[in-house]
């Protein structure tokens, strides 16, 4: 793991985050002395749940789930983040707060990280900050309560119909009427996410295609052909 000064990053991360969207230039370039620049390779741990945190992790390249094992030892993955998204913002207003999560690296990542000095400095000069941190961590909750309320359906087709919907959502491209995915997340991975087995998931996934509504190309990648019928299934109009 290496770590530098982020203002010699190839894209400086203060561009990138809606965080920090509303400052000036000079404002901008002095966060970026400010930061400091790690890569994780993939599989690595960022941070694991229980520790001690005093920092705001941003994700300058790459994807990394947070997630929590279960009473049963089971993984139960509650983010995919990628490019421009953050973590550990509860150890910026709660100097106690220890982590409530694990965060490895879904692939080779660039993380930027802030400490909370520097980012009590910076909410003080720029309340804004504060304003679009808040309205980030609202956004997390409610996907964070949308994920909770897919699993608690005993139904696996609608929790795989929910999280395809929201991969679409987050990490999807219109070409031609389709709407392409690059799969953050290998088959384990998607289970561990929706709490089925990686049976179920290949199962499902493979009648979703029969039924026209996917196409898989490989393991990285699902071409979504019908939004609308897979947004039937999630409603369990189908």
């Amino acid at each position: 793991m290496h770590e530098h000064s982020c203002e010699h990053a190839a894209e400086p991360c203060t561009r990138k985050v809606p965080i920090f969207a509303a400052l000036t230039d000079d404002d901008l370039s002095r966060i970026s002395v400010m930061i400091k620049h790690r890569k994780f390779a993939k599989g690595q741990p960022l941070i694991l749940e229980g520790e001690p945190s005093d920092t705001l992790h941003i994700i300058q390249r790459g994807h990394v789930k947070l997630s929590k094992m279960t009473p049963e030892g089971k993984e139960q993955i509650l983010h995919v983040l990628t490019n421009g998204d953050f973590f550990g913002e509860l150890s910026i207003f709660n100097s106690d707060e220890l982590s409530n999560f694990n965060a490895y690296a879904l692939n080779d990542t660039n993380i930027c990280m802030l400490t909370r000095s520097d980012m009590e400095q910076l909410m003080t000069e720029n309340p804004e900050i504060s304003v679009r941190i808040l309205k980030s961590v609202t956004k997390r909750l409610a996907h964070t309560e949308n994920l909770a309320q897919s699993l608690a359906t005993k139904d696996p087709e609608i929790r795989i119909a929910y999280m395809i919907m929201e991969l679409s959502d987050k990490y999807g491209k219109l070409r031609s009427g389709d709407i392409h995915i690059d799969l953050p997340l290998s088959r384990e991975g998607i289970a561990n996410y929706v709490g089925v087995t990686r049976e179920t998931i290949s199962r499902k996934f493979s009648k979703f295609e029969q039924l026209g509504l996917i196409k898989l190309v490989g393991n990285k990648k699902m071409i979504l052909k019908d939004p609308s019928g897979m947004e039937k299934i999630y409603e369990g109009l189908d």
